[in-house]
């Protein structure tokens, strides 16, 4: 029994107190749960650690160390224990992402030693919704991916992630890691887009995290020559009904508060704003 504060990492036969966590928040959190439900608590399955707070015993917050550091629920003095072991293992991620208030805290501790980061988004408004839009029809174009078509749905998804996030999905490993995640979403169902004439994608998204609570849409794009010419709402309603009706009933989202127009057009397909996310990339 852990009768004082302390963090350890986790194990296969702490995966029901984990879950007990997680889903305290299933929106802020279905990104790391989605991944839970898959992989368990196995390092190698789940691509990175689980590391618990625990206070008298008993699990209180979480904090996901792989390609990203997120941290889960997290306490103030949780946030400082999981600031403590990441300074001694070393940055191993690409980012740190949560709900804004622990990731910045974790960040200013983190800061001195892991910074300067390359881009820090302090505000990502947290959007849901659990229902459709009134007055946008779902576009009747948008269909899901099917996995004969990875070349057809690439080419889209390294743009979206190249202009959202700054660096190419390419780099590194010639993109095996992406295409692997795109090939995952797209045999998964979760994958839809609307090609024009020519077969060429011209509005895409992916319900990227899912659990039975919730899920999550993520990697929104229109072809820079389409947009301003009213594309995304109804192809954001085309999802959100997949999402809906397949998935889970509850459909997030997270955005950057400058990216006005993407924020304007999930207003109107009905998503409301329920908390913030922050983002520091690397």
């Amino acid at each position: 029994m852990l009768t004082q504060t302390t963090t350890r990492v986790l194990e296969p036969s702490d995966l029901d107190a984990a879950l007990a966590v997680l889903d305290r928040d299933p929106v802020s959190n279905a990104f790391v749960t989605s991944r839970v439900h898959v992989a368990g608590l196995d390092p190698w399955r789940l691509g990175g650690e689980m590391w618990g707070w625990y206070e008298d015993g008993m699990l209180t917050s979480l904090c996901y160390a792989g390609a990203n550091l997120v941290p889960i629920c997290a306490t103030p003095r949780a946030v400082r224990a999981f600031a403590d072991r990441a300074r001694r293992t070393g940055r191993r991620c690409s980012s740190i992402v949560g709900p804004a208030e622990s990731t910045a805290q974790l960040w200013r501790l983190l800061e001195p030693s892991w910074g300067p980061a390359r881009e820090v988004r302090a505000h990502q408004p947290l959007m849901v919704t659990d229902r459709m839009p009134d007055g946008i029809a779902p576009d009747p174009h948008v269909r899901r991916i099917r996995k004969d078509e990875m070349e057809t749905i690439m080419p889209a998804c390294v743009a979206m992630f190249t202009e959202e996030v700054g660096v190419s999905p390419l780099a590194g490993d010639g993109g095996l890691l992406y295409q692997a995640r795109v090939a995952e979403l797209v045999g998964a169902g979760r994958s839809f887009a609307r090609l024009d004439d020519s077969g060429r994608v011209v509005f895409k998204a992916e319900i990227g995290a899912a659990t039975p609570l919730a899920c999550q849409i993520q990697g929104v794009w229109v072809a820079p020559e389409y947009r301003g010419t009213g594309l995304a709402a109804p192809g954001m309603a085309a999802v959100l009904r997949y999402a809906l009706s397949d998935v889970a009933p509850v459909v997030s989202l997270y955005v950057n508060d400058f990216n006005t127009p993407a924020r304007r057009t999930y207003h109107r397909v009905g998503f409301q704003e329920v908390g913030a996310f922050m983002s520091v990339l690397f």
